[in-house]
């Protein structure tokens, strides 16, 4: 049985998408994730001329990737805020690793697609689209532009009907569902070794308040999941 401070079973598959410059098929559990990299000759209209490159992202879920089917966005005509606000998490994670300079004037465009999902889903897009990006960067030999490594992990303090107070790491739908505070953490670091900073850090308290040690509590969790999390895109990459 996972313990509250593991991440759940772990999968990173490369190439799984044959015509994307780069693709990774991130498993957390029960929430899997597509994330593809295709690199563009192109610059959005506002950045022509500067000789520096972009990267934008997209995420969506597919209908049956949730207990209830959910209408494709685009039938509906538009998207809703709750996408919007993922993938501008998505492409703002994922800019801290990249430099767009080095790009030249090229836009490297990420798609995260969810096909199953069980608590987590942005978090794991950003982990899994690290890595589709360093291997469409490799692909096109621009590895160079890849200055940083970025993942992403949610926590939250899970109640249980007796009050008990726990932290859990990487929570699951049902946790998620019973968190009376969640978070999630998106950390980057330019080596190996190298100490981890944070890129964003987003804490809400659902059922009640929380403390400054609790807050900090959660950090040091994610930032630990974090960690692992690195490792893996490394092994996966070797």
């Amino acid at each position: 049985m996972r313990q509250a401070e593991e991440l759940r079973a772990l999968s990173l598959e490369k190439g799984v998408q044959l015509h994307a410059a780069g693709s990774c098929l991130v498993k957390l559990g029960r929430t899997h994730v597509m994330c593809a990299a295709s690199l563009e000759e192109k610059v959005p209209g506002w950045m022509k001329g500067r000789g520096s490159g972009w990267l934008t992202a997209e995420y969506g879920m597919l209908p049956a990737a949730t207990h209830t089917r959910s209408d494709r966005e685009a039938a509906r005509g538009k998207q809703q805020g709750r996408t919007v606000e993922i993938q501008r998490l998505i492409g703002r994670s994922l800019r801290q690793a990249v430099d767009l300079a080095a790009l030249g004037e090229r836009t490297l465009a990420v798609d995260c697609d969810v096909l199953n999902a069980d608590g987590g889903t942005r978090c794991a897009a950003i982990t899994g689209a690290w890595v589709a990006v360093a291997l469409a960067l490799r692909s096109q030999g621009l590895s160079a532009a890849l200055v940083r490594q970025v993942a992403a992990v949610s926590a939250g303090i899970v109640e249980s009907g007796e009050g008990r107070r726990g932290l859990v790491l990487d929570l699951e739908y049902e946790e998620d569902h019973r968190a009376a505070v969640d978070c999630n953490l998106v950390s980057a670091r330019l080596t190996a070794g190298g100490e981890l900073e944070l890129v964003e850090l987003q804490g809400t308290g659902e059922g009640r308040s929380f403390s400054r040690l609790e807050a900090l509590g959660l950090m040091d969790l994610g930032l630990r999941g974090c960690a692992a999390l690195m490792e893996a895109q490394r092994a996966a990459l070797a």
